[in-house]
């Protein structure tokens, strides 16, 4: 597609980087918004926000680099200068990140941890836009209706139909942080919201790699770099889920509820006695 917005001299705007902007502010605002309904000072959100996405681009750097080690080893200041990045790479980091800064913070990471994890998939989503745009990230060679040729892309082969698998990934990633907020309104225990974040963009990722077509990022065997890091990411988002179902502290607005259907059957008894 058009990557290249307008040009101010050497400076270039392209949508790629516009998109990922607007994934940003809009994974902060809405992160913003949904932290005071769970007794989270909101304030801790932007610092957050920055030093996880200095963290996430460094770290998806890095997982770039050992995942073409080879061409690393061969030329590491190309590697190094180039607009590689792998996503999971990213997630790891910022986790990480997360974790430390809440240690620092003295604040609840699980807490934190399921106010941001829906909001990453929203900039995800945009994120995949960008991709589009650019044209990296293509989707296999295809004759069907839905394929979709490139003309101007630096990345993808130019006139040829592919599987538009960038924006299969960002209608993925809208529909799953959907559910994400649909159950944080239903999960009882602080952390589960975060791994099914883990266990859904997993499956689905997973899923999304057979289409793909730009396949020199690396394999494991039969499956893709990013294939093989879904399979533990599923396993520990499931082992997660259910250890933090068990030995998990009770989410803020799980004990709101908790606190107004007792309050409402307080009520109830009130009246029926006054009767």
């Amino acid at each position: 597609m058009f990557n290249d917005l307008f040009s101010i001299g050497p400076i270039t705007l392209h949508t790629y980087g516009l998109m990922i902007a607007i994934g940003v502010f809009a994974a902060l605002y809405i992160a913003e918004y949904r932290a005071p309904k769970n007794d989270l000072d909101k304030e801790l959100i932007f610092p957050l926000t920055m030093y996880c996405v200095i963290t996430g681009i460094a770290s998806a750097k890095i997982m770039f680099c050992i995942v073409g080690w080879r061409d690393f080893i061969k030329d590491p200041l190309s590697m190094l200068g180039s607009s590689g990045l792998v996503v999971y790479g990213g997630i790891i980091g910022g986790i990480l990140c997360g974790y430390l800064y809440c240690k620092v913070r003295k604040v609840s990471f699980w807490d934190l941890f399921d106010i941001v994890l829906p909001s990453v998939a929203v900039a995800q989503a945009f994120g995949r836009i960008g991709c589009f745009m650019a044209g990296c990230c293509y989707g296999r060679a295809t004759d069907a209706w839905y394929g979709i040729a490139f003309v101007h892309s630096h990345y993808a082969p130019n006139g040829v139909k592919m599987i538009p698998t960038q924006l299969i990934s960002s209608a993925g990633m809208f529909t799953i942080a959907g559910l994400l907020f649909w159950y944080a309104y239903h999960a009882k225990k602080a952390g589960q919201i975060g791994a099914a974040y883990m266990i859904l963009y997993s499956i689905g990722r997973f899923c999304v790699e057979f289409l793909r077509g730009d396949l020199a990022r690396g394999s494991v065997g039969a499956l893709s770099t990013s294939q093989f890091i879904s399979i533990f990411i599923v396993v520990c988002g499931v082992a997660l889920w259910f250890w933090r179902g068990k030995a998990g502290a009770d989410r803020p607005q799980a004990m709101k509820k908790a606190k107004a259907v007792k309050k409402a059957e307080k009520d109830e008894k009130a009246e029926d006695n006054k009767e």
